[in-house]
């Protein structure tokens, strides 16, 4: 147990400065992950995010109503008709060694990241810096100790959320920068933060501790320690004895652990609005799942309600469509696939895809229907989602495969393509649409891969970069139409149920809140009571 572990002293990131941790001190925060931190440099996508945002922090905030708010910079000018960005930087802030924030800190900071572009196909700001920088313009510039100016080639309204988000633009003092950048790595993981990381004790926990000189508000809670617990029931039962405090996130908490702990006395429990979209992906590249027919009679043998009750116990709702009708522009009147075995069998016999006497899954000249469905084994509730819909896809003659993989191994194939269908979700707010639909356009996740094998697949990038370059409201409407439409007439995304944020904790921990991104979990902002 963290709370029995003894004190520890220690050298604490550049500053080299002597710490004293003392795991029994009644303000702190015992917070379970079910994984290492990984690398928590700033500008790479590697590390725990909930980590990240605590230490490095970034221009500008996303207020919980999606508006922007200053961070390190105090105010900010939109000029040239939306590509040039004059932010006036606070000049009370230094990084935990002691470096000075200032324009040519923050400078550093995206050189590093622009130095590193390949990495960032997902971000069209870095392309439209790049460009500037390749017309022999200057896309970043220090123009006063605390005046940063940027420019992009054209006007892309989604910067200000890239900006906000927690990676990749949050800023490391270039005292820990390798070789003038950060693309092979860091030497620590020193920010600005109202927390620095004490100690990382890899699998099994790390600590996390006030920044003293912190130029804000100080967090109430002066240690967090984050331990590694893998399993499910593992983290259940530290919770219930009072070995951790929380438990926050879809990935971390299932059902059952949030309804076993909502009766439970002594523990809270909160939901979130809707955040983002479980779904699976058809890759249209396959040779079964590259007929539409096909794609649409697996959409109408999706039980979305049955999950949802059963699965979810009404936690999450059906998922009607790929992005809910609250997300900005995605109110278009689209017609949800209703759940109909008759039409799923009719749409399979009209593909081809015929039953056999004496064979238990369809046939097609003399080849059975089969298909593998990908999940991720870290995830605690798509097994459960996977086993289901295996049985439900028995009845309409489809034979379908499981295959669970840790998120790396997960994520690799889906960037690969290397999948029949897999689970995703939507990114969530505030990426939703805008992020989302963007990474479609390169090989950032499963999206690109399985979007291969549509006829209008150049046609719909083409309109998701008009959309991101539009400044006329009702351009970047139609745009999004277009796509979002498209992809839904073509069945590619199997919409499940909309997700919601989960956290479980113990009732000492007060103020226990969602933010505007589901990947933040605001400890700097939790009490002890």
């Amino acid at each position: 147990m963290i709370a029995s572990l003894s004190t520890v002293v220690m050298l604490a990131g550049c500053s080299n400065k002597v710490t004293t941790i003392n795991k029994e001190s009644s303000n702190n925060l015992v917070f379970a992950n079910f994984r290492d931190l990984r690398d928590l440099n700033p500008h790479l996508y590697n590390g725990e995010m909930f980590a990240q945002n605590l230490i490095f922090e970034s221009l500008v905030k996303i207020a919980d109503d999606g508006s922007f708010e200053p961070w390190l910079a105090e105010s900010w000018e939109i000029l040239d008709d939306g590509t040039t960005y004059v932010f006036k930087l606070r000049e009370d802030v230094s990084f935990t060694d002691g470096v000075k924030f200032n324009a040519e800190a923050a400078k550093a900071n995206f050189d590093a990241i622009l130095d590193n572009a390949d990495r960032h196909t997902w971000l069209e700001s870095v392309r439209l810096m790049q460009e500037v920088d390749n017309n022999g313009g200057k896309s970043v510039e220090v123009t006063g100790e605390y005046e940063l100016t940027i420019r992009l080639a054209e006007a892309y309204y989604p910067f200000m959320v890239e900006l906000g988000v927690i990676r990749p633009f949050r800023f490391i003092s270039p005292n820990c920068f390798i070789d003038g950048t950060t693309k092979n790595g860091v030497t620590e993981y020193i920010g600005t933060g109202s927390y620095y990381l004490a100690e990382n004790n890899v699998d099994e926990y790390s600590v996390f501790k006030v920044n003293e000189n912190y130029w804000g508000e100080k967090p109430e809670i002066e240690e967090i320690i984050a331990k590694v617990i893998p399993d499910n029931q593992t983290r259940v039962m530290a919770l219930e004895n009072g070995e951790i405090d929380l438990l926050y996130g879809t990935n971390t908490i299932d059902t059952e652990t949030y309804l076993k702990f909502e009766s439970l006395e002594g523990f809270e429990t909160k939901l979130s609005d809707p955040v983002s979209t479980r779904m699976m992906i058809i890759n249209t590249t396959n040779e079964i799942l590259s007929d539409v027919k096909v794609r649409k009679a697996i959409q109408h043998a999706t039980d979305r309600q049955t999950v949802s009750d059963s699965i979810f116990e009404g936690m999450e709702s059906p998922a009607d469509t790929v992005l809910a009708t609250t997300v900005p522009y995605a109110n278009i009147g689209l017609q949800p696939y209703e759940y109909n075995l008759e039409t799923a069998k009719q749409l399979l016999d009209e593909a081809g895809w015929i039953e056999v006497e004496g064979k238990t899954y369809r046939q097609k000249e003399g080849k059975e229907f089969a298909i593998t469905l990908n999940y991720c084994v870290d995830n605690v509730t798509e097994k459960t989602i996977a086993e289901f819909y295996q049985s439900e896809l028995a009845k309409i003659g489809i034979n379908l495969s499981l295959n669970g993989e840790e998120e790396q191994a997960h994520r690799d194939r889906m960037k690969a393509g290397n999948f029949d269908i897999t689970f995703n979700i939507s990114w969530g707010s505030p990426y939703d649409p805008q992020s989302f639909l963007a990474g479609m356009r390169k090989p950032v996740y499963g999206d690109y891969a399985a979007q291969q094998g549509l006829e209008e697949k150049e046609q719909i990038d083409e309109a998701i970069l008009k959309a991101l370059k539009s400044t006329d409201e009702v351009e970047r409407q139609e745009c999004y139409k277009y796509v979002l439409t498209t992809l839904h007439e073509e069945a590619v995304y199997i919409p499940v149920t909309y997700e919601r944020n989960r956290a479980v904790y113990n009732s000492s921990v007060g103020n226990v809140l969602f933010k505007a991104s589901q990947y933040e979990v605001p400890m700097n902002e939790m009490i002890k009571k």
